[in-house]
């Protein structure tokens, strides 16, 4: 598979069920998101903004898209029914026809702006890498059909040594009858 038709393939509107285990603080948590994956065009102001900002040609990039979520955890330090919610934009720079960086406006451990490598395994599974300044985190995100993929994280320290965090997410495509 390719970035391209990786990204064609998730595009749409999710309904997301993550459980996680947060080891350091051992801790469980449920949570239902509802996901909206969107392709930007090259051209787009917030892609170009961000490219600027990174110094990187428009034509080194493919298939921008955009990530917004929402989503509700049995684990919120203070309201319980609180909602989560962000947008990130993904801009994928690929090396090879299996191979790239993701450049993304918010990580997914942390924050903050990150740098990503990505790569397809054999049977289409899509693995992310991404090293931040006191993890490293990598998701594996995988289409059991059309409408269900899979989606599982590992946060590790830094070193590799430890694990911080694990979670594994079933996602089904809302289809408009």
């Amino acid at each position: 598979m390719s970035i391209e038709q990786f990204v064609a393939r998730s595009e749409g509107q999710w309904r997301s069920m993550r459980s996680a285990h947060a080891l350091a603080f051992r801790q469980f948590e449920d949570v239902i998101s509802n996901i909206s994956i969107e392709r930007l065009a090259i051209d787009h102001e917030e892609v170009l903004d961000y490219l600027a900002m990174q110094s990187i040609l428009p034509s080194k990039i493919s298939c921008p898209f955009q990530i917004t979520w929402q989503a509700e955890s049995d684990w919120e330090p203070d309201d319980t029914m609180a909602v989560s919610q962000g947008t990130s934009i993904l801009i994928p720079i690929p090396r090879t026809e299996l191979t790239g960086q993701l450049l993304r406006s918010t990580g997914y451990a942390e924050s903050e702006p990150a740098v990503a490598s990505y790569s397809f395994l054999d049977d289409g599974t899509f693995i992310l890498k991404t090293v931040y300044g006191q993890s490293i985190a990598e998701e594996r995100i995988w289409f059991l059909s059309e409408h269900v993929r899979c989606r599982s994280s590992v946060l590790r320290t830094s070193e590799g040594s430890g694990i911080l965090q694990t979670s594994f997410s079933s996602e089904i495509r809302r289809i408009e009858a």
